[in-house]
């Protein structure tokens, strides 16, 4: 039946769980409802999509590892320069490691063979290559769950609460 957004007492993402756990924390009245689909579980009882929990929970910081999955996965499997989308992707260092560069979230973008032949040890601006989205790190490990399921379609109402993510 779908997947439900589960969001802290002060409206942050926590994680992604079943429609079934999300009824069990509604049912003990540790959740309530923020959004529904327009499906019904009983004739007066919505399927949830959105849930807050009632008690905020302390999460402590997970930092996300910088990997070329990681990467891949931030910019979606996208050419930052061209959009291309294909197999034949390369990583690309904004700024280049001969020019001080560091591997870092900021640096790091992903790039096809030929975009990242064409720009060399330049810039995006010196190559005037601009970059379709600024590379940052993910807030959290959520990030890369909700995008799955926001680029799919079936769950644009999580939109508005994970837009810092």
């Amino acid at each position: 039946m779908g997947k439900v957004l589960v969001l802290n007492a002060s409206y942050e993402p926590l994680n992604i769980t079943s429609w079934r756990r999300a009824i069990v924390l509604l049912i003990k009245g540790k959740a309530e409802h923020v959004e529904h689909n327009g499906k019904f579980i009983y004739s007066d009882f919505p399927l949830p999509t959105v849930i807050r929990l009632r008690h905020y929970v302390r999460v402590p910081y997970k930092e996300i590892t910088l990997t070329r999955r990681n990467i891949l996965h931030r910019d979606g499997h996208t050419c930052q320069y061209c959009g291309y989308t294909g197999d034949e992707l390369t990583l690309d260092h904004v700024m280049p490691r001969s020019r001080g560069g560091g591997d870092t979230w900021e640096n790091i973008v992903t790039a096809c063979v030929p975009c990242n032949v064409k720009k060399g040890c330049r810039t995006p601006q010196e190559a005037r290559m601009p970059l379709r989205h600024p590379p940052r790190q993910p807030y959290s490990s959520l990030y890369f769950e909700v995008t799955k399921h926001l680029k799919s379609g079936l769950h644009q109402e999580w939109q508005k609460y994970v837009i810092g993510l």
